[in-house]
């Protein structure tokens, strides 16, 4: 096992802690350890043989060695544990909280991979902060304006809390508006695009899965080909991004690795361009990210435990 590194998740109940351990457990190089959660406490962790979770505190913590420690925790709740981790293990905080923090690498690999090689504190990104700024990086020297982003994402975006967005009976037949203002997603694509946008999510009655729409103000003209080819060139040898010659919808992110770009369509004075992402909200939107930025923090292949 010597040639394996360790990785402990604190969080694990929720729905992108289990995709985590999930993952881990297949990963050839990555041995999950131990495994945080209060409500879980005594169960078994699937996939692992004599391993149970438990309930670990900052101070348990700060008794436990990892090479990797995953913080899957609500906003605001990390930062004792962070606390106590020592400056030689690397910790991917899944939250909100250090994302536009200039001590930590903000850990989308597509647009930011050479700062995470060998990095040891990384930002996850939010799930629709990683579709949106997928689909406007390659217009970002183009645009003029502000641009708007739709969001539409399955009930599992709101954790396993109880609350009207991850109500099923409310949702049934529905769409819910919320955070009209202000959302942390678009904060931290704000700040790391360097570019103003306007966000507005919404709650679907799937469990799982993303969409975003970004309509793109444009200071020139520009055709349908040219925009086409300029995220063809952006994503050209990035597997986890597939460009489509169709519409994305909803449901084609959910279960898929990776983010799926299309519906490319241009204004007929060439000056707004419309561009749409599709996700999973637990995968490339939190867990599979993690998995890149623990892989690129180790010197590990990338795409190791994810692809082949």
């Amino acid at each position: 096992m010597s040639d394996r590194h360790t990785v402990g998740v604190v969080g694990a109940r929720g729905h992108t802690g289990a995709e985590l351990v999930r993952l881990i457990n297949g990963h050839p190089s990555l041995e999950l350890v131990f495994a945080g959660s209060r409500e879980l406490t005594g169960e078994a962790v699937p996939g692992q043989e004599g391993l149970r979770f438990e309930w670990i505190d900052p101070d348990g913590l700060a008794k436990r060695e990892a090479d990797v420690v995953v913080l899957a925790l609500p906003d605001g709740a990390g930062d004792p544990y962070v606390g106590v981790v020592g400056p030689g293990t690397v910790v991917v905080d899944i939250s909100f909280d250090h994302r536009l923090d200039d001590d930590w690498v903000y850990g989308l690999p597509e647009l930011f991979r050479e700062k995470l090689r060998g990095a040891s504190r990384i930002a996850n990104p939010g799930c629709y902060a990683t579709a949106a700024q997928i689909a406007l990086a390659p217009l970002v020297d183009g645009v003029d304006g502000v641009p708007a982003i739709f969001g539409v994402s399955g009930y599992s975006g709101a954790g396993t809390t109880p609350g009207p967005h991850n109500d099923p009976d409310r949702l049934a037949d529905n769409l819910i508006p919320y955070k009209l203002i202000d959302h942390n997603h678009e904060k931290e694509s704000v700040r790391h695009l360097g570019l103003p946008l306007r966000f507005i999510p919404h709650v679907h009655p799937a469990f799982r899965g993303l969409l975003v729409t970004a309509h793109v103000p444009l200071g020139r003209p520009m055709s349908v080909d040219e925009l086409r080819a300029r995220f063809d060139s952006a994503y050209a040898e990035e597997p986890l991004v597939e460009i489509s010659a169709e519409i994305p919808e909803l449901r084609d992110g959910a279960g898929h690795l990776g983010v799926i770009v299309g519906g490319f369509e241009m204004s007929a004075d060439g000056r707004n361009a419309v561009v749409i992402a599709a996700e999973d909200n637990l995968l490339k939107g939190a867990a599979v990210q993690a998995v890149q930025n623990i892989n690129l923090a180790l010197g590990v292949p990338e795409f190791e435990g994810l692809i082949g």
